[in-house]
């Protein structure tokens, strides 16, 4: 293992700028110049993208700005100690003492392990003293490869902060209290590199300071002790410092708890573990619930109703769309061997061509002809759970696990009763929210044990299913037979203004709500196979295709116009948007949406005007370029596409050279 840290890599005592970004800039540099990493704009890039996202600053003075990147070729620390300090937004102030850690994207364990260690290391009182007495680099390595193991420690006297933990011990063992107070804790964060073991540590000292029992499970890359069963149910309270939904939450059920985001378990630790224990206190304090979603007790709690039901509508369409993607296009495929053998496809009866026929016995039945029924039957029922899937994970969005058979179940009556994706969507709402509030129930601890399992699904199955059957099934079905009539009788003008409407729709959040909105709308109706339906799908695919491609069009023909990590997030574009995946436009639009998404939209909306204009249809639900073989009219299913990506690099461009020139004269 080659050295964590060099003399190259540290800075002391320099002015290294105003911003935290000029002295992340320097450092980056250093990783570059030490051969240690690639690219510098690549690095940086994400360094600054993880410096955007949550502030690194810590209190005591420091800092530890950090990245993953494809840049770095090897794990790293380099060091600043600069003069002035920097703001890194601390509550206490700028930090004197900034470490930046570059770990590969796919970093192994051991280093993962000594990185993390790094990090946790800097909450020791002692160790950050030493760093700021240090008068020259050699000196620093030394301090850090002995804090990491790497190097064995000289003897010296008792750490301060051994020594203020055994004062603290031995008060507390002069009170002889009765029984220490037992906290845990859950901590990570989203590299899972630094926070989520500054935190832990964090909560640990100051857990000591306290006087408390204390055992952590930080759920971070390089692993960590995992809590058991008997430590968790002896703990009188949790705490979870957390940027990610905890992983096992459901074992902490019952247990009184604050939960904040994982910055906090470093700068307010006590201040956590003194507001978990007065929940404790409180008899309606709050509690862990049993099996409750882990989107519904984050961080974000105290977020609307609103937030919460979108978010478990995204949930359930992102869990339906591989159900959709995979069902449609093997549907499509049967389609397309059966017009082989039978163009007429409405004279095809596959289950009698199913029973007659069979694979060693195919008898007067062509092999197109059968491989095409079989194929059509498998999709159907891939493309048939499509509803029933959404609505399942509509209400685990809502109430995890014990959300997933009513939903499912309630989803099915949908169908039945003719409800469509509309009804879906109901039936899973109406499921989640009621298993949801049964999770916040009470109840003996012998009671509580049976809810996730037969109580609550058999409650929100019956609340949810009969609510569809019985109520409002049938309203439903009239909302989705008008909209299904409305959509077949869209002919001309007409068509062309849903093309424009449903395109921009898929430019204007790129894989947001609006975009799910759009798609959803396609997919609804595909499974009825008609003509309709099938146009509607292609102008969404051909559509959600564009915002992709013109940004990789753009990046191409104007190169001078983008950084290095535009120009390369254009070339990946490239296949993104040719795969229908219109997330792949996404790192232009954060980093200029007043430009990119209007460009996107117009590009977006040219493409299903024309292709609802010339009558292009896909069977299939997904699959972009790939699934040309199995439209109707593939060559102007190409036109759309590229004349809806011209349109959106070229005003893309044209925006991007009028802000420069604006830049120019204002300088």
């Amino acid at each position: 293992m080659s050295a964590l840290i060099t003399a190259d890599l540290i800075s002391l005592d320099e002015n290294l700028g105003e911003s935290r970004f000029d002295v992340i800039e320097h450092l980056a540099g250093a990783v570059v110049g030490a051969g240690r990493a690639t690219d510098f704009e690549t690095l940086y890039a994400a360094a600054r993208a993880r410096e955007e996202k949550t502030d690194t600053g810590i209190p005591g003075g420091i800092a530890i700005p950090h990245c993953r990147s494809e840049a770095v070729t090897e794990p790293t620390l380099a060091m600043a100690r600069p003069n002035p300090a920097v703001d890194f937004g601390a509550k206490d102030g700028p930090a004197d003492l900034i470490f930046f850690i570059a770990a590969p994207a796919d970093g192994d364990e051991a280093h993962l392990k000594i990185l993390s260690q790094m990090a946790r290391s800097l909450m020791k009182k002692s160790f950050t003293a030493a760093l700021r007495d240090a008068k020259t680099a050699d000196e620093v390595v030394v301090l850090v490869e002995e804090a990491l193991g790497l190097r064995e420690k000289a003897a010296e006297a008792p750490a301060a902060d051994a020594a203020s933990g055994s004062v603290a011990a031995a008060g507390t063992a002069d009170a002889a209290p009765a029984r220490r107070k037992k906290i845990v804790a859950v901590t990570n964060c989203p590299t899972g590199i630094a926070h989520t073991y500054m935190a832990a540590d964090g909560l640990k000292y100051a857990a000591e300071e306290l006087g408390y029992d204390f055992k952590v499970e930080p759920q971070g890359s390089s692993g960590g002790d995992k809590l058991t069963q008997g430590e968790i149910d002896e703990a009188d309270a949790v705490v979870f410092a957390v940027a990610l939904p905890v992983r096992g939450r459901e074992r902490f059920a019952g247990k009184p708890y604050v939960e904040a985001p994982v910055k906090r378990g470093i700068d307010e630790p006590k201040a956590m573990i003194e507001e978990a224990l007065a929940e404790a206190e409180k008899p309606n304090g709050k509690r862990v619930a049993a099996g409750a979603a882990d989107s519904a007790e984050t961080a974000e709690e105290g977020g609307s109703w609103g937030t919460r039901i979108y978010k478990a509508l995204m949930t359930g369409v992102s869990y339906m769309i591989p159900f959709v993607a995979a069902g449609g296009i093997i549907l499509a495929i049967g389609f397309m061997l059966e017009a082989i053998t039978m163009p007429n496809l409405g004279d095809v009866d596959t289950e009698a061509i199913l029973s007659g026929a069979s694979l060693t016995n195919l008898g007067d039945t062509p092999l197109s002809l059968y491989l095409g029924a079989a194929l059509h039957t498998i999709g159907g029922f891939g493309l048939g759970a499509m509803v029933p899937i959404l609505a399942a994970y509509i209400a685990y969005g809502l109430a995890q696990r014990p959300g997933i058979a009513p939903g499912f179940i309630a989803g099915s009556v949908a169908v039945m009763v003719g409800g469509g994706f509309l009804g879906g969507i109901v039936a899973g709402l109406l499921a989640g929210l009621c298993a949801y509030w049964l999770s916040l129930l009470k109840l003996p601890r012998w009671l509580a044990s049976m809810m996730p399992v037969v109580i609550t699904p058999l409650v929100a199955t019956l609340f949810a299913g009969g609510l569809m059957f019985f109520l409002l099934g049938g309203p439903l079905a009239w909302v989705t037979t008008s909209l299904e009539n409305w959509l077949n009788s869209m002919t001309g003008a007409s068509a062309v203004l849903l093309g424009i409407i449903l395109g921009a729709m898929m430019g204007f959040d790129l894989g947001g709500p609006v975009n799910k909105a759009a798609y959803l709308f396609a997919t609804a109706g595909l499974s009825a196979g008609t003509l309709a339906s099938q146009q509607v799908m292609a102008a969404v695919i051909i559509s959600g295709m564009v915002p992709p491609l013109a940004m990789a069009l753009a990046t191409a023909v104007r190169p001078k116009l983008f950084s290095a990590p535009e120009r390369e997030n254009g070339k990946a574009a490239w296949l993104l948007g040719a795969s229908f995946i219109s997330e792949g436009a996404i790192p232009f639009a954060t980093a200029d949406p007043l430009r990119v998404i209007p460009s996107s939209v117009v590009g977006a909306a040219v493409a299903g005007a024309i292709s609802m204009g010339a009558g292009v249809a896909s069977p299939a639900p997904h699959g972009g370029v790939w699934i040309i073989a199995l439209v109707e009219n593939p060559l102007m299913f190409l036109v759309a596409a590229i004349a809806g990506t011209v349109v959106g690099a070229l005003m893309y461009i044209v925006l991007k050279s009028l802000a420069g020139r604006k830049a120019e004269a204002t300088a």
